[in-house]
């Protein structure tokens, strides 16, 4: 019957990890991240769930004769950022798999 106590510390161990996984998920949902390019000329903004939340362009860029090159700038734009996210994601995430060998976890 010893192994039953050690079975109910893991346990608790494991309630306290995930609530502060939790916490962290949380946390990372509410930052925001943002990527800027062509010299600041356009501008994307996403939180830690992955939505675009803000899109900037500088009226110098937009011009008609050259529309590709403004789709590409937010193509870029927009990949940086969800770049910056995931980053930060499995930065932080990566703290309570670590060592565990759970293949799929962040």
């Amino acid at each position: 019957m010893k192994g039953m106590g050690n079975m109910g510390n893991m346990m608790k161990q494991m309630q306290k990890m995930q609530k502060k996984m939790m916490q962290a998920q949380e946390e990372l949902h509410e930052m925001t991240f943002e990527a800027s390019v062509g010299g600041g000329m356009v501008t994307v903004t996403a939180n830690g769930k992955k939505e675009i939340t803000d899109v900037q362009i500088k009226e110098e860029v937009v011009d008609p004769d050259d529309i590709e090159m403004l789709q590409d700038l937010i193509i870029t734009a927009t990949n940086e950022v969800l770049n910056q996210v995931d980053e930060k994601t499995n930065a932080v995430m990566g703290q309570f798999t670590k060592g565990l060998n759970m293949p799929g976890m962040f």
